[in-house]
């Protein structure tokens, strides 16, 4: 039992930081996705409709998204506080 408890915390103190995961991603993708909306709104479109050709402020909108997007992978990949 003793041998069993010194394993348990030289795992627990060797262990790596942890990171903020697939929740704090999603949170992020949400915020990302509302400001898109928003942005879609704005210029008199609806988001995740097709259109025949996209117009410039739905191109700048897109624009947007992706660097927000690239931003959560930071998110994911960063330590939890």
């Amino acid at each position: 039992m003793k041998y069993k408890s010194i394993a348990v915390f030289l795992l627990t103190a060797t262990a790596g930081p942890a990171v903020a995961g697939p929740i704090g991603y999603a949170i992020c993708q949400t915020g990302c996705n509302g400001i898109a909306v928003a942005c879609y709104s704005a210029a008199g479109f609806t988001f995740g409709v097709a259109a025949p050709a996209a117009p410039p402020a739905i191109i700048a909108c897109n624009a947007a998204l992706g660097a927000c997007m690239a931003a959560c992978a930071l998110v994911a990949l960063g330590p939890t506080p």
